[in-house]
């Protein structure tokens, strides 16, 4: 069977399954072949599980995961890796298995070996754990791809160390690799594999153009080299790679230029420019107002005259596709924008101004203010990161302060979604220096930023909104600063509470592994307050705090002993 898909990856594929001398057939083998978006993003998946047949339920044990796996991958965000968003699903899988065996005395001890193949784009992901096997055949010669988890041990020899349903704490062995045209992948119970040693799987895959036909042969001449276990295989030909990227294949309308400065007036698809919001040195926004529902907006677009026009037409529509996948009242709300006839997109509109600009009209902000958008900030960050998406840039001018009384983390355009395996280049340097984590500045790290970056700016965001300074003084862009101790907030707001202090000093721990580990934790911590303790790093001695202060009050000292010591020699 040929999956046909233009300019699609395109496969063929083959399966075959016997239960040979045995009553039952313990093996449970599927493929799943989407089609559009679901292709392009999730790709196909193939899996062989074999139930362990010294126990009950080995074949409801194979049957569900393997089910489970082809259905629930490709519930996961598109924003997961792969390896995330199989590795997340296995575990579930696992965890039900051994309930299920627990409750049901009918199937105690049920488990399965499993080898599952993912192909995506032009790449391939392979998931084991047991002794069922996983080849590739390129360029005539095959190599075994996985390993099988028995005990080295002669007397246990051929006895499972890893399967689905032993323990609680599943190993899977990930591996990933690149996809060639003429590829052949199988994927084979050990009742193929034992019978048919590697030169005569070869040799069969070779004689058998036909992936169907390669697989009905295996599984009949492992049976008739004297197979005494089920059998089953799948074989899956790479027919064709698909002509773009994954990141390519989600742009097509990368094609489409800019649509230049635009006037308040001017009309751009059904929609009536009203306003220019924001103007900076790559992109530009404007309040629009649709002419057959009259619903107000936010266009985003680029400068027309960038000279790095083409990788920021990639990331902008990076930032339209990730926006897309958020659903959260704290990310933006990015809305449908059918006939382009240039590069934008649109997003809801929310009266109201970013905590920024309220600071430059000389806002003022309490403790308790600052608390609440605080939590409001870390749900968004919570969502945001849930998928797998750091945002690199968070900052007052990035929240914005609805007059509904919510708060949104805005600007996605220099986000890092872990997931994309295509990522386009990014400009040289994201961010704002005075909220960028120490980190960032280390030379030769090779640092994109990650979850405790962000934690780091959302420190520093709250520092900032409270004293309006900044825990390591203002760093200037490229700037190579040096971060010693911060200065606790209280030096310049008294009336911040300790735990306060304490919590904005952890997350701008100059250290990463000293911030909070979640967006979770940080929440936890602002709702909460003083109920719970901050755990912070040891108290450093004044000197390294305040050096400053300290010989300020040695020569004061010093002073008064002089001055003493002089009334003293007078007398």
């Amino acid at each position: 069977m040929i999956i046909q898909r233009k300019q699609y990856l395109q496969v063929a594929l083959g399966h075959a399954t016997r239960t040979g001398p045995r009553d039952r057939n313990e093996d449970f083998c599927g493929v799943a072949t989407p089609t559009g978006r679901d292709l392009v993003t999730k790709g196909v998946i193939a899996a062989v599980a074999d139930g362990l047949g010294g126990h009950r339920g080995g074949r409801e044990a194979a049957e569900y995961t393997v089910r489970g796996l082809l259905s629930d991958y490709y519930a996961t965000p598109e924003t997961w890796s792969t390896a995330k968003s199989v590795e997340t699903v296995l575990n579930a899988l696992n965890r039900w298995v051994l309930a299920e065996g627990a409750r049901n005395a009918a199937v105690s001890g049920m488990a399965t070996t499993l080898s599952a193949l993912v192909f995506r784009g032009e790449r391939y992901l392979l998931a084991h754990i047991g002794d069922s096997r996983a080849y590739r055949l390129r360029d005539g010669q095959l190599t075994q791809l996985s390993h099988d988890h028995t005990w080295d041990h002669p007397e246990l020899k051929g006895v499972l160390s890893r399967a689905i349903g032993l323990d609680a704490r599943l190993l899977i062995d990930v591996e990933q690799g690149t996809l060639m045209a003429g590829d052949r992948f199988l994927l084979l119970t050990d009742g193929v594999w034992g019978p048919l040693p590697s030169p005569l799987l070869q040799e069969v895959l070779l004689s058998h153009e036909d992936p169907q036909t390669a697989s009905s042969a295996l599984v009949s001449m492992a049976l008739a080299n004297g197979g005494q276990d089920n059998a089953s295989c799948v074989v899956i030909d790479i027919v064709a790679l698909p002509e773009q990227s994954l990141v390519d294949a989600l742009q097509e309308q990368a094609l489409l230029l800019p649509p230049g400065r635009l006037k308040p007036g001017q009309m751009l698809d059904g929609l009536v420019v009203e306003e220019l919001l924001h103007e900076s040195r790559e992109t530009l926004l404007y309040k629009v107002r649709d002419v057959a529902n009259t619903r107000t907006m936010v266009l985003k677009t680029l400068q027309p005259d960038h000279g790095d026009l083409p990788v920021l037409s990639r990331v902008l529509i990076l930032e339209e596709w990730r926006g897309k996948r958020l659903i959260s009242k704290h990310l933006p709300d990015v809305l449908p924008a059918e006939q382009r006839s240039c590069l934008y997109f649109l997003m809801a509109w929310h009266p109201g101004a970013s905590l920024q600009q309220r600071l430059d009209r000389g806002q003022h902000f309490t403790v308790q203010e600052a608390i609440g958008l605080g939590i409001q900030l870390c749900r968004g960050l919570a969502a945001l990161h849930r998928m797998d998406i750091i945002h690199r840039d968070i900052k007052p001018a990035n929240l914005h302060l609805g007059t509904d009384g919510v708060l949104r983390l805005l600007d996605l355009g220099v986000s890092l979604a872990l997931g994309e395996s295509d990522q386009p280049h990014q400009l040289e340097r994201v961010g704002t220096p005075s909220f960028m984590a120490p980190e960032w500045f280390q030379r030769d790290t090779g640092h994109s930023g990650s979850t405790a970056s962000d934690f780091y700016a959302v420190g520093v965001t709250l520092y900032h909104l409270l004293t309006r300074k900044y825990p390591y003084g203002e760093i200037e862009p490229f700037q190579s600063p040096r971060f010693g101790h911060a200065t606790p907030p209280t030096r310049w707001r008294p009336d911040i509470p300790v735990w306060l202090e304490q919590l904005i000093l952890k997350a701008c721990s100059v250290e990463p592994a000293e911030r909070f580990e979640t967006a979770e934790e940080l929440l936890i911590a602002l709702q909460r307050a003083d109920t719970v303790f901050v755990r912070m790093a040891p108290k450093q001695p004044l000197i390294r705090r305040n050096p400053v202060r300290v010989w300020q009050w040695i020569g004061f000292v010093l002073l008064l002993s002089n001055i003493a010591l002089l009334i003293l020699l007078k007398r």
